[in-house]
């Protein structure tokens, strides 16, 4: 039980990094309000079309009687919307991280710097590091989709449905959603996707206590948007801890804003400097 608040621990120190490197935190933003606006008209568009979708779908229906109608496609009617928005839970991350790569990946580089010792570089062209990022994507999607289902199926049961299947889905939602925020950190430092999952199984009550929170508070509308930066950052924390990483130093995390004359470009890596936004 200890791990979940080491896990928690992560995610607040996350936030609190970005809190103290506000121009970090500003670029942040910009991937996640790009991806809030689109997956808000995908969610609207599903809470309006849920109805029909439910209708279509159980033609059988249509004969019975109220109010046996009524509960029945309006019990499916709120599971599909649940589990709509339990997959936009975890896609959401696995999307804004894509789009901003650049953003984020410089972003946890900054925490490995403020932390001391070696950065972490992958060494790969910016287009390479995309496709594997969303080919990693999507083998968790296609994960989280097979646990969807079966908690989706699981929901029918009579009281366990209401009860055990949404907090084994929150959890499964904050260990994915752990996995794809790490995986910046983690793909830096060349570990695969195979890799990674042991290594976070390894911790598993950690990485509940980093994600299912996180999970949590990605439930209230905007919240995700302002989080993932300092998610990212507390990831990479993780990252480190979990891969048997310590700090090479006591360095403050406020010097590393600007050692460097041109704000926090690396002096080496080669054409790395490229993926590195400027201040």
């Amino acid at each position: 039980m200890r791990d979940l608040g080491v896990g928690f621990g992560f995610l607040l120190q996350g936030q609190k990094w970005v809190g103290r490197h506000g121009r970090w935190f500003g670029f942040g933003l910009l991937p996640g309000l790009v991806t809030l606006v689109l997956y808000a008209g995908a969610l609207v568009g599903l809470g309006y079309g849920a109805d029909d979708l439910t209708a279509w779908a159980t033609p059988f229906a249509d004969d019975w009687t109220s109010p046996w109608l009524g509960i029945f496609r309006g019990t499916l009617t709120a599971l599909v919307f649940a589990f709509g928005l339990f997959l936009a839970v975890i896609t959401f991350t696995a999307v804004t991280l894509l789009v901003g790569q650049p953003f984020y990946e410089s972003l946890s580089e900054e925490v490995d710097r403020s932390e001391g010792g070696e950065v972490p570089e992958s060494g790969l062209p910016l287009w390479r590091e995309l496709w594997i990022s969303a080919r990693d994507s999507l083998r968790v999607l296609l994960r989280v989709a097979c646990y969807g289902i079966l908690l989706f199926a699981c929901g029918f049961i009579p009281v366990i449905g209401q009860t055990v299947v949404p907090a084994v889905g929150f959890c499964v939602s904050g260990f994915f959603l752990a996995e794809e925020l790490t995986a910046v950190a983690f793909q830096r430092r060349g570990v695969e996707l195979k890799e990674r999952l042991v290594l976070l199984r390894g911790r598993r009550m950690a990485v509940l206590g980093f994600g299912v929170p996180l999970t949590l508070a990605f439930l209230v509308p905007f919240v995700a948007v302002f989080l993932i930066p300092g998610a990212v950052a507390g990831a990479t924390l993780m990252a480190r801890e979990l891969g048997g990483e310590t700090a090479g130093g006591d360095r403050d995390d406020d010097s590393g804003e600007n050692d460097h004359p041109g704000g926090n470009l690396p002096s080496s890596g080669g054409d790395q400097g490229v993926h590195h936004l400027p201040h």
